[in-house]
């Protein structure tokens, strides 16, 4: 019984050590060199991409890399889809397998499945402009009429976004009709702040830009600001209160720790100036 088990060993040795010696060394040549190819073309691209985008005036600190992050994921995702596909098919053809009427199936059966995934087809496109316009990139803060968080990941099909309660978004391309983007270049502070009606307003707006000033030349917020917070304008006469707008302009992502900021200082500024920040009021007259 042993006998004839090794003899079925060797024969099977015997008939499958010249495969190897023939097929299976190119096949892992085809690997060694898939890898090999892989890595070099994704280093190669990943200095062209940091060669080829150029700051503009506009752009604040950090987009180019923003951007250059954003192109080299979606670009070495793509060469890994290509160089696998075309190593996978050389791989195949190694086990004896002709391709010529496997891809005329797969060509009649992706006429047929094409018609029902239009919708991929439709990502696909639409992730490629949106890239390629550079509407948002990895980092950024966006809005997808209804759908808001940080992009953490792009693909050619598919973005990912976490919200601010950590829930993970993935939303096709072929579904985004609308991008609003909050981190781009820079961002804003827009702020609408009641003040009693007793309230001198020339007193109010001094306290508001010299807090302001100070909030923009402190060490710890100096380099989030671009343009201190400031008094714009009487934005109401409420029923409680004299609204007044408060304007500035920060580094993006960073408006709304500013905000909060400059809330602290203000309501701060009018404790010790006797400017007060009312309640809602209600004044009852009796006949």
């Amino acid at each position: 019984m042993e006998e004839q088990i090794e003899q079925n060993v060797s024969k099977l040795w015997d008939s499958l050590y010249p495969w190897l010696l023939n097929h299976g060394i190119k096949i892992a040549v085809i690997a060694i060199v898939a890898i090999v190819l892989n890595m070099i073309l994704i280093r190669t691209m990943k200095r062209i991409v940091r060669l080829a985008v150029v700051p503009t005036e506009d752009m604040a600190p950090g987009e180019e890399e923003k951007r250059e992050d954003t192109l080299i994921r979606v670009f070495s995702w793509i060469i890994r889809i290509v160089i696998a596909l075309v190593a996978g098919f050389m791989i195949i053809s190694e086990f004896g397998i002709n391709l010529g009427p496997l891809l005329a199936s797969a060509g009649i059966v992706g006429v047929a499945i094409s018609f029902g995934a239009q919708s991929l087809v439709k990502d696909f496109i639409t992730g490629f402009f949106l890239i390629l316009e550079n509407q948002y990139r990895i980092g950024d803060e966006v809005d997808f009429g209804g759908v808001r968080g940080i992009v953490e990941d792009i693909t050619l099909r598919v973005t990912v976004l976490r919200d601010l309660n950590g829930t993970v978004h993935t939303i096709p391309h072929g579904e985004i009709k609308k991008v609003s983007n909050f981190s781009k270049s820079y961002a804003k502070i827009n702020l609408d702040l009641g003040v009693a009606y007793n309230s001198d307003i020339d007193k109010v707006i001094g306290i508001v830009n010299r807090v302001g000033d100070e909030l923009a030349k402190d060490p710890m917020w100096a380099d989030k600001i671009l343009t201190a917070p400031y008094f714009v304008r009487v934005q109401d006469l409420g029923d409680s209160s004299i609204v007044i707008k408060i304007a500035g302009e920060t580094q993006p992502k960073m408006q709304y720790d500013v905000a909060g900021e400059i809330r602290k200082r203000l309501k701060e500024a009018f404790d010790k100036e006797g400017i007060e920040i009312p309640f809602p009021q209600v004044v009852v007259h009796q006949g």
